[in-house]
């Protein structure tokens, strides 16, 4: 068997895998948006470079655009196999690719990636998988296991029985959660593998002991005594929620202020949480068991902002508030309208809540610039800044080590989806850890290896 890293190879997005039986037909992992730097983010314009005619499916980890975003594109390859996903992770998929094709015929400075119809094209080659459910991609045997990051998210175990080398099963980590998380089940453990191919989004860090929840109560609670604007970037899918019921338990036990309103000014993740109310059988045991008597994502206050009309008008409505919207990065969307209006304003808090690559505005604003651009303009930054890591979907270092160190029989680690200084410090560590895994590589983009 062969691997090739199409993507996630010395920075965090693009995810993209080719794995190649002996016959040279393959399989790809995922085929993910690149993000952040300009130069990161070109990479988008060329095709992966694969054998299209010898793919015999493609299997999709999880619906965040750094995973699913490029997938359209197979629309132009005259691929017509079959893609591989859960459920939850189809739904999120749809709402995500279209609303990226969307946005982007609404961009007059970039000719768009794909557009609606492609991907209406390339949804109809979804195939629905569970958890735990055997299925075969040519000679490859695959199994699903719940990776605990988002709604639907998946590791991935891959066996080739048939391959003349020593090796039959290679695991792919997918993005692991942040386990135990209060919105999902914890991550699903693997048995065995030979090869492992692991995320490192976090690999050179451990979340600190930091309770979430207070934060979300010290920034509202500030923003109530002054009147200010508390602006919450947030990725529409898992981060929007996890904040939606958060806010919840604060207003019922009374710690925030009933009638400040919070609008979420992100259609998407108006309607990405309504897909979270439709998968009940993917909840954590305490959000099962909030959801029996009451909607864990509604609270007094909240207001959905579907129109950008509606968007423009909060601007008007006098009284502290909170605005949660996207892009969670920064780089888009409506939170940028709020932030060209709010941040100039002392009375303004913004609070990030994820992670921010390389190159982004909200990397840019984390990193203490005084001013930024906003479509063209330039703004002054006189609002509070501050970071909470307590809301990550990602596993942080602990994490991976626990994760792979449950993985018996593994003798390769390919590090991916993470900076080279997170790589470097996660490998270090591996190395030290584990004396029984023979190699732990840093691929490159573009590179190909041997697993045998």
């Amino acid at each position: 068997m062969k691997i090739k890293f199409l993507g996630a190879s010395g920075f965090v997005t693009g995810s993209c895998y080719l794995l190649t039986d002996d016959s040279g037909h393959g399989v790809m992992v995922d085929m993910g948006m690149f993000q952040g730097l300009d130069k990161i983010k070109d990479l988008n314009l060329t095709l992966p470079d694969v054998d299209y005619s010898n793919l015999d499916g493609v299997i999709l980890t999880h619906a965040h655009l750094d995973h699913c975003g490029r997938l359209p594109l197979l629309a132009k390859t005259g691929f017509i196999g079959k893609i591989y996903m859960t459920q939850a992770t189809s739904v999120l998929t749809e709402l995500a690719l279209l609303d990226s094709a969307k946005i982007a015929s609404e961009d007059r400075k970039e000719t768009p990636l794909f557009t609606s119809f492609e991907v209406e094209e390339i949804l109809k080659n979804i195939q629905i998988v569970d958890y735990g459910q055997g299925f075969k991609i040519g000679n490859f045997d695959v199994v699903f296991r719940d990776a605990g990051h988002i709604l639907g998210s998946a590791s991935i175990e891959v066996k080739n029985q048939g391959s003349r080398d020593s090796v039959e099963k290679i695991t792919f980590s997918g993005d692991l959660g942040n386990t135990p998380e209060d919105l999902l089940k914890p991550t699903e453990l693997i048995k065995d593998a030979e090869v492992v191919v692991m995320e490192s989004t976090y690999g050179d860090r451990i979340h600190s002991n930091e309770n979430a929840s207070q934060v979300l109560t010290e920034e509202i609670n500030s923003i109530e005594e002054s009147g200010g604007v508390l602006l919450i970037p947030a990725f529409s899918v898992e981060r929007s929620q996890e904040i939606l019921h958060t806010m919840d338990h604060l207003k019922r036990q009374g710690k925030i202020q009933k009638q400040t309103n919070v609008f979420l000014d992100s259609p998407l993740a108006i309607k990405a949480t309504q897909v979270y109310r439709e998968f009940r059988n993917l909840y954590s045991k305490e959000l099962a068991e909030h959801s029996e008597n009451d909607d864990p994502f509604d609270f007094p206050g909240l207001v959905p902002v579907e129109s950008v009309k509606e968007s423009r008008m909060i601007h008007g409505m006098e009284g502290s508030k909170v605005i949660i919207a996207g892009s969670g990065m920064m780089t888009g969307g409506r939170i940028l309208d709020h932030a060209g209006f709010y941040l100039p304003l002392i009375s303004t808090r913004l609070l990030i809540v994820g992670y921010q690559a390389e190159g982004t505005l909200g990397r840019y604003i984390l990193d203490g610039a005084k001013s930024v651009r906003i479509y063209g303009q330039r703004v002054e930054i006189n609002a509070s800044i501050r970071k909470s890591s307590g809301m990550s979907a990602h596993a942080d270092q602990p994490r991976l080590i626990k994760w792979l160190g449950n993985i018996e029989g593994v003798k390769k680690v390919f590090l991916t989806h993470g900076d080279d200084i997170a790589r470097q410090v996660l490998a270090r560590l591996i190395e030290d850890r584990f004396i029984d895994i023979e190699d732990v590589f840093l691929p490159i983009l573009n590179e190909e290896k041997n697993l045998g």
